[in-house]
């Protein structure tokens, strides 16, 4: 299997009138990428600029920040024959990496917009090299930009950043420079097609938690009202344990929940509401916490009891 280290460059509206806005807010203008096999090889590259057909000026700040000028992309070609071209260069047998989380949903917009063939009919399992970063170097959580760990890592600057082909060679360095390769198995997924069914919905164990990708519901009554998105069970002893918390929302778009087990300790159950045009889905990711942690979500739940209650009254 090879590795596609993709990078996108894409504008946007400078004025946020334009009708297309709702239907595809960014266009891409640029595909980079670089091909690595298996043993960290860098083996091919692609580098194309699209002509743009929704946004006919570039913003103001994509600009300044790529140093492009509009009839350089007036020179490429179309977004479909670009993308069909660079799919083709893929081949068959890869999976992506990026720098972050935006590009492949962004890249599934603009086909989507364009009427081509979908990547995927479900979520697209791949590789987020700046969370690989994390993983590596820090803490797991914090999340660096590109330039940042390049210099951490003393990778030579020898091309400008903030062009798809030249973000996608940093990324590929970093990426084919990691020496523990079982990192790797920390995957993410790429959601811009949910599950389509129950049998296509994703669960996975990592080694410090566990995510769950629900299909479709049609709202977050009938969603939480099934046993996979509403339980909090343990990935240890696959146990479903007694939630100490029952669920509850700050802002409508994250719910959590704690459980208790007497082998493990405290449970914490996160879900992030995805709303789509004919309803929702879940992404659940459950981890074992310490008590302050736990103490903090009981603050939260306060608060958020609170503003109901203010709600209510008003």
């Amino acid at each position: 299997m090879n590795y596609i280290v993709l990078d996108l460059e894409w504008n946007q509206s400078n004025t946020g009138l334009e009708e297309e806005v709702s239907r595809l807010p960014f266009e891409i203008i640029e595909i980079g990428a670089i091909k690595i096999n298996e043993e960290g090889v860098m083996i091919s590259e692609f580098n194309e600029v699209v002509k743009p057909t929704v946004y006919q000026e570039l913003n103001h700040i994509t600009s300044k920040l790529i140093h492009m000028q509009m009839k350089e992309l007036q020179r490429g070609e179309l977004f479909p024959v670009v993308a069909k071209r660079f799919l083709e260069w893929c081949g068959e047998d890869y999976m992506f990496c990026t720098w972050g989380t935006q590009d492949l949903s962004e890249l599934q917009k603009n086909m989507q917009y364009h009427n081509m063939t979908p990547l995927s009919d479900g979520p697209i399992a791949y590789l987020d090299a700046q969370k690989l970063f994390s993983i590596a170097y820090e803490d797991r959580k914090i999340r660096r930009s590109l330039e940042y760990a390049v210099d951490f890592l003393k990778i030579e600057k020898d091309i400008p950043f903030h062009r798809a082909f030249s973000d996608a060679y940093y990324t590929a360095k970093i990426f084919a420079g990691l020496e523990d390769k079982e990192i790797l198995k920390n995957v993410s997924y790429d959601v811009f097609h949910p599950p389509v069914n129950r049998d296509n919905e994703i669960k996975v164990q990592f080694d410090t938690y566990f995510k769950y990708i629900s299909r479709v519901f049609p709202d977050k009554k009938a969603a939480f009202a099934d046993r996979e998105v509403s339980s909090t069970k343990c990935f240890y002893c696959h146990r479903n344990l007694r939630k100490k918390m029952k669920w509850f929302s700050m802002n409508g778009r994250h719910d959590y929940s704690v459980a208790y087990s007497e082998k493990h300790g405290y449970l914490k159950a996160k879900a992030r509401i995805h709303r789509e045009e004919d309803g929702l889905f879940v992404v659940k990711t459950t981890k074992f916490i310490g008590e302050e942690d736990v103490a903090l979500l009981e603050k939260r739940r306060e608060h958020a009891k609170e503003i109901q209650k203010k709600k209510k009254e008003k």
